[in-house]
């Protein structure tokens, strides 16, 4: 059977993706600015685990039945506040510096974001879905690499004018996993992103300038700082895998 790799590039596709057969599909989710940083972080920092959730009343639904959660996300990038809720302030936003030890260590964390969570959900059906930022890239190319999917999606949460932010660590690990799909079926969005990250890679945290989401951030003073957050490399060796009860 032949080896198939193909890239998701914005928000429009997740429907489409929802829809078709992935149960064969290993399917990798980047959304650097900051949703699988954020999740990255929790998890390093002891989260239990963390629910992906698409809508906001999702999360309070999962509240309501399971009131010890911590409820986490933002709308616009910045936490969502009662007045969006009917009542209910959330614990965390969507920021990566928020999700401390003291806050996080042993908890189930419901998270809801604009678009980084949709992405999750959208490969629900998925065989595999992991969870893939700068913190941990290079464990999951490894996993990649050893594991040799048959069929591999690298899955952007952001809108076309964001790419910036999300294709770099997509494109950085095309190029780590590459040569097992050479010879197979690439989609052109595949050898695309693959070719341009050379040019990005030598100053990620320009990457990030470029993008619509990076200059939004760096222009809140609040939130300026996850940008250079999120472009860390290598920080933590794990791998994360969203399970099928999420």
């Amino acid at each position: 059977m032949t080896a198939t790799l193909e890239v998701i590039l914005t928000p429009a596709e997740f429907g489409p993706l929802r829809e078709r057969d992935l149960s064969q599909t290993v399917c990798v989710v980047f959304d650097i600015l900051r949703a699988t940083t954020t999740m990255i972080t929790a998890l390093a920092n002891g989260a239990e685990s963390i629910i992906p959730v698409e809508q906001i009343g999702e999360a309070l639904e999962v509240r309501r039945q399971r009131p010890n959660v911590l409820l986490a996300g933002e709308r616009d990038g910045v936490r969502i506040r009662a007045n969006q809720t009917g009542g209910t302030e959330f614990d965390l936003g969507n920021s990566p510096r928020e999700f401390t030890a003291d806050k996080v260590q042993g908890k189930t964390i419901v998270m809801t974001t604009t678009n980084g969570t949709r992405a999750l959900r959208s490969c629900a059906s998925a065989k595999t879905v992991l969870i893939g930022s700068f913190l941990n890239l290079r464990a999951t190319a490894n996993w990649l690499r050893e594991n040799k999917p048959q069929h591999l999606i690298l899955v952007c949460s952001a809108p076309m004018s964001r790419l910036p932010s999300k294709t770099s660590s997509r494109r950085r690990c095309l190029r780590a996993v590459w040569p097992n799909y050479a010879g197979g079926t690439v989609a052109d969005s595949a050898e695309v992103a693959r070719r341009i990250y050379p040019l990005m890679q030598s100053n990620l945290l320009d990457a990030m300038k470029q993008s619509r989401n990076g200059r939004r951030l760096l222009a809140m003073p609040g939130l300026r700082e996850d940008v250079w957050f999120s472009v860390q490399r290598e920080t933590v060796s794990f791998t994360a895998q969203m399970s099928k009860k999420a």
